[in-house]
């Protein structure tokens, strides 16, 4: 495995295939659990939301989405263990019958309360999938690293109540959050992103309080996956070095480990309405 600027391992061609099979087999091994972990994170504060401005049926904008993992598991009440059970080993079906499958799941499983999730992802097939399948409600093909929306993609953005990611901050940075929180103009939605502890959250963070928000850390930190190889470790454990953050008893014992941060708007008026 190829690695990247920051010493992970590259993983990119396991979200530019035309379904999810590669990226379930693959991640399995790696124990990758954060979407599981995030989710009664999710969960609550979208309810906080829709309770707060009296909001019945809330946009949830997952930036970094791939298939919708996130989406399949707030919509069906699903975990990560029923994902990759539907996933891996499954050669066997076509790609179309796998569609139909999921959607079945969605119809089935999906849970009433009106929430709609927006994908935003630089794969196209992912996005394709996602959207297919029923996970996600609408999605937003860019690179918002490289370019500002363009004005459909803006007003789509500009629905968002609530804004989620579970491991794209680094990879994106402030450019990207920050093209988010303007596209409104007016309102701001709520943030809440999971980011791995060897990328810093202060230029984020920064952004995000020059556009009127205040954003706290949550206590505690949130395993993401094991390490591929001892490379990858190696590499990793001398990135968060030179970042000032102690890997001790953390990334040390075999894990990639994230931090959740939470963003809201400072003044009431700018969020929910």
């Amino acid at each position: 495995m190829g690695t990247d600027t920051t010493g992970k391992v590259s993983l990119d061609h396991i979200y530019s295939q035309p379904d999810p099979r590669a990226y379930f087999d693959t991640l399995r091994d790696l124990g990758y659990c954060i979407p599981q972990l995030a989710k009664p994170y999710f969960t609550g504060l979208i309810q906080e939301y829709r309770e707060a401005g009296d909001v019945a049926a809330p946009t949830i904008l997952d930036i970094g989405c791939s298939y919708g993992i996130n989406a399949a598991l707030q919509r069906c009440d699903a975990t990560m263990g029923d994902l990759y059970q539907r996933y891996c080993d499954r050669d066997f079906y076509a790609h179309d019958t796998l569609v139909s499958r999921d959607r079945e799941f969605v119809r089935t499983q999906g849970r009433p309360g009106g929430t709609r999730f927006m994908g935003l992802d630089a794969s196209e097939s992912a996005l394709s999938y996602a959207l297919e399948a029923g996970f996600i409600d609408e999605a937003v093909h860019a690179d918002l690293e490289a370019d500002d929306p363009t004005d459909p993609q803006r007003e789509r953005l500009a629905t968002a109540d609530v804004v989620i990611s579970t491991g794209c901050v680094g990879y994106v940075t402030e450019r990207t959050i920050s093209r988010i929180a303007h596209a409104h103009g007016e309102r701001l939605p709520w943030m809440a992103h999971f980011v791995l502890r060897m990328f810093p959250f202060e230029p984020v963070a920064d952004s995000l309080a020059a556009a009127g928000y205040k954003t706290v850390r949550h206590e505690g930190v949130f395993k993401q996956r094991r390490f591929a190889t001892p490379e990858e470790q190696t590499q990793v454990l001398d990135t968060l070095s030179s970042v000032g953050v102690d890997p001790d008893g953390l990334e040390t014992d075999g894990w990639l480990y994230a931090q959740l941060y939470l963003s809201r708007p400072n003044h009431p008026e700018r969020g929910p309405s």
